[in-house]
């Protein structure tokens, strides 16, 4: 018995011994970018709030970057996030083809294709959108396009509360409808 405990040893020894490898054959299988970073595939995230859901966010791939000085998440292939309300009722979807999030900045930056529809029938199109979370507020300086049931709003510059309840475009063009403007022609 402890002739194989003793051969059994050995062989431990030089098994761990033979597992040595060169560190030029390590970088050229791994490169230094792919050891900072995370992959995850098909990913779904859920963001709560007093045991409510507030925000799913989905998308094909999810590269989260490990850099401790600028930490963050990218879905380069696209994102799907959904808000929603009270009851876990849908109040609006955001859509785009590249999304960032810098977990530093509390900052999360979309762009090309941004598309955020509301429950309410209203649309925003725009080629960047970004989030300033620590002032709850969303903004682009882009060129933006708000469809309505009744109106189509364009212009130059965006900002918005979080929750897309009150916004604003900086340099505004389009067909509004106003109440009562007849009446006004009228006297």
């Amino acid at each position: 018995m402890q002739i194989k405990q003793l051969l059994g040893l050995i062989l431990s020894i030089v098994f761990i011994v033979g597992c040595e490898n060169d560190l030029t054959e390590i970088q050229k299988v791994i490169t230094e970018e792919e050891v900072g970073t995370e992959q995850a595939f098909d990913v779904e995230m859920l963001y709560s709030d007093s045991a409510q859901v507030r925000v799913r966010i989905k998308g094909p791939t999810l590269i989260r970057h490990l850099d401790k000085k600028d930490p963050r998440e990218e879905f380069p292939e696209g994102v799907q996030v959904d808000f929603f309300g009270p009851r876990n009722t849908p109040q609006s979807v955001l859509t785009a083809k590249y999304a960032i999030r810098h977990q530093r900045k509390n900052e999360v930056f979309v762009r090309d294709s941004v598309v955020w529809e509301s429950k309410n029938q209203e649309r925003l199109e725009t080629e960047e959108l970004i989030w300033d979370d620590r002032n709850q507020r969303v903004y682009s300086n882009k060129f933006v396009t708000i469809r309505k049931p009744e109106e189509v709003i364009y212009g130059y510059g965006f900002e918005a509360t979080q929750d897309f309840t009150h916004w604003k475009i900086k340099a505004i063009e389009g067909r509004l409808k106003v109440d009562g403007l007849k009446d006004e022609f009228k006297n």
